[in-house]
């Protein structure tokens, strides 16, 4: 085992995981810290340091508000612990790693935290990386600025940093990408051979990354989870970046929500006075997020990967089945005909005639997972483009239990990735561990060749996934009875849907 490794700033030692074949590196500095002039600043380099850094625990998540003081489902789930250490010097990643030396170049999947680039932490206790260590892959999770501190823009900082006026937080992840490229030898791994994924806005922090055409050769595959989010019935969503110009507005708002005029002022602002601002701030005034600044992110990721206009890898790519499901508001069938024609245009005979169309919720009409229709129509993209790639779609549907009733709930399927079903409180019996297994295993399989395809742990061949095609339209959907592959079941309804959100992206 390796427990002691070399990286460009010094010597770092690990501890044993629960599995004592494998070792955890917790809280390796991957950037110095963000702190004074370094605030809302492009990550800076690390100093060396002497001796032997003791990387057995997790460095402080970023600024935020504390979690585990509500009552939501998340703070049931993994935001469990108000005490959790917090501060604004954050810049630290995590490896674990089964390799016994540094040679044996295994695959390294490097992961970003989902939060609505708001929150989440790589300590959350769903992403333990032990069990993907378990089958060869060196695992290693990147903290990253968040929220007012990983996002803001302001004219100030636009005039006096150009080289990166914003988007901090993407940056830190890129940083954290350059840094495993150059040391992850160092832990057994292979940087020729690095998928990088994400959920929810880890997820769309794996399209920002891919739409960074600086990253070329930092990473061969990408697995996107419940991120690309478009609906079949409005342009623009979730995950859309801001005009430099409008975010610039909300900075300046923000300053003056703090009662500051300067950049030198705000920096020198109390980082927990800032959160608790920002939070503040938030209740009647938008968030910040991902900023079009022309540097880092030059357009919508998702417009330019269907352009094919991204770092070119394989992606696998899909969503649980109750998350962000997308309606037309309409009273009635006159009003939803009418609906029908404005967003189909000449295709509405063709929207209209579809069984699925006339379902009816308590909010709207016509539900659909505009994410899974959005994959679908970025697969095809790719697959008419000039680097057509083996892309893999999934929808994770099995029955999930607990008192609350939450059905296939946003993130629940982390547990299930990773699986670490163990640590949560929910009564899971053995099939959902069968699948967590499988579904474990499949992703350590595309991790480590690009194909999700292999066998269990009993040495029999899991069902065949395959890829994602024009010609076979190929899904797996993760039920409670285990992993069961479709091909060529689109109905027309959503066949129709997800060339409509293709034309969409089409347009820009």
């Amino acid at each position: 085992m390796i427990r002691t490794a070399k990286t460009e700033n010094g010597l770092v030692r690990g501890i044993e995981a629960a599995d004592p074949r494998i070792t955890a590196f917790r809280g390796i500095p991957f950037a110095a810290p963000p702190v004074g002039e370094n605030r809302w600043r492009a990550p800076q380099p690390v100093q060396d340091w002497e001796g032997v850094l003791e990387a057995y625990r997790f460095a402080p998540i970023s600024m935020q508000n504390v979690p585990g003081l509500g009552t939501d489902i998340y703070c049931r789930e993994w935001h469990v612990d108000p005490e959790i250490a917090m501060g604004e010097d954050c810049l630290y990643l995590n490896v674990w790693t089964g390799a016994g030396d540094p040679g044996e170049k295994r695959p390294v999947l490097v992961w970003f935290f989902g939060g609505g680039l708001q929150c989440g932490y790589p300590a959350e206790m769903e992403f333990d990386g032990e069990r993907l260590a378990r089958r060869g892959i060196v695992v290693v999770s990147v903290n990253y600025r968040v929220n007012v501190f990983g996002f803001l823009a302001h004219p100030q900082l636009t005039r006096e940093q150009p080289e990166a006026p914003s988007n901090f937080g993407s940056l830190d992840q890129q940083a954290g990408l350059r840094w495993v490229r150059r040391n992850i030898g160092a832990f057994g791994g292979d940087p020729e051979n690095v998928t990088i994924a994400g959920q929810s806005a880890g997820g769309g922090s794996v399209l920002s990354q891919m739409a960074c055409r600086d990253n070329q050769g930092l990473f061969h595959r990408a697995v996107i989870m419940s991120a690309m989010i478009r609906s079949p019935y409005c342009k623009g969503g979730i995950g859309e970046p801001e005009k430099l110009s409008e975010a610039e507005k909300n900075g300046e708002a923000f300053f003056d929500f703090l009662g500051v005029k300067t950049l030198e002022e705000a920096r020198g602002l109390d980082a927990g006075l800032i959160r608790d601002r920002y939070d503040a701030y938030t209740r009647s005034h938008p968030g910040m997020f991902t900023v079009l600044d022309g540097r880092f992110c030059v357009g919508d990721p998702l417009v330019l990967y269907a352009a094919g206009e991204c770092v070119d890898v394989s992606v696998m790519a899909g969503n649980t089945g109750d998350e962000f499901i997308n309606e037309i508001p309409a009273a009635d069938e006159e009003e939803l005909e009418r609906e029908a024609r404005r967003i189909f245009g000449q295709d509405a005979d063709r929207f209209l005639a579809c069984p699925e169309a006339h379902i009816r919720t308590q909010t709207g009409v016509a539900p659909v997972s505009g994410i899974s229709c959005t994959v679908r129509s970025e697969f095809l993209a790719n697959a008419r483009g000039s680097r057509p790639r083996k892309n893999y779609l999934y929808s994770f549907r099995p029955d999930i239990p607990g008192w609350d009733n939450p059905g296939t709930f946003h993130s629940v399927d982390l547990w299930f990735f990773f699986e670490t079903l163990a640590k949560c409180w929910r009564p899971f019996v053995g099939r959902h561990y069968d699948l967590a297994r499988q579904m474990c295993n499949y992703w350590a399989n595309f991790i480590a060749t690009g194909d999700p395809n292999g066998r269990d742990a009993d040495g029999r061949d899991m069902p065949l996934w395959e890829a994602y095609t024009p010609e076979r339209r190929a899904e797996m959907v993760f039920t409670g009875d285990g992993p069961a592959a479709k091909v060529n079941e689109e109905s027309d309804f959503i066949r129709l849907l997800t060339d409509k959100i293709g034309g969409m992206l089409e347009e820009g």
